[in-house]
């Protein structure tokens, strides 16, 4: 395959991963779909360090636009273009970690919730995981069905920031070839 090639079909692939971690960390602000909590500021605090937003989310779009530029240039651009690809790339793939480790944090402190009358991360340096123990779940009374609700978006952030490191660094590689190697314009036979 082609370097221009593998760089549009990395970049058409980031395209949706950046949007579904900039939603899951919007929707993120928003417990039981309601405005109180946040105006409140009953907010989980991993919520608050906008890992999908700003790791997963924009530190990745605009790599993948360069990438998907470059990737049109003909086959696959200039020596210069997918050099800085590279470069890119490794903003991509600093943001996804960024992602990926804040969406670890905030599966591992489980949610901020009410318990009794006490607003806390009831569920942080818990010895057994709460995660595989759901009859803790219980322990949250407000919001309603936030240990899903933070799990279910905190995993999903996880599982696109883990494909958006791995894409970004394919495109180095890929980078490193366009760089090295050249284009690779079609022969025509005679």
């Amino acid at each position: 395959m082609c370097t221009g090639t593998c760089s549009r079909c990395i970049a058409v692939t980031l395209y949706p991963l950046a949007l579904i971690s900039i939603i899951c960390n919007i929707v993120l602000f928003f417990p039981d779909g309601d405005i109180k909590y946040a105006k409140d500021g009953h907010i989980t605090e991993e919520v608050k360090y906008m890992g999908g937003l700003i790791g997963g989310g924009v530190m990745v779009l605009l790599p993948a636009l360069y990438i998907h530029v470059t990737g049109k240039q003909g086959c696959c651009g200039n020596r210069c273009g997918m050099f800085l690809s590279i470069a890119f790339a490794a903003v991509g793939v600093a943001g996804a970690l960024y992602s990926l480790s804040v969406a670890a944090l905030g599966l591992k402190n489980g949610p901020l919730c009410k318990v009794i009358l006490i607003w806390t991360t009831p569920f942080k340096d818990s010895d057994p995981s709460y995660l595989t123990d759901n009859t803790w779940w219980g322990k949250c009374t407000e919001p309603k069905n936030i240990v899903q609700f933070n799990t279910g978006l905190f995993g999903t952030l996880l599982a696109c920031s883990c494909l958006q490191a791995v894409l970004c660094a394919i495109q180095m590689i890929n980078g490193l070839f366009g760089c090295l190697c050249g284009t690779c314009a079609s022969k025509t036979v005679i």
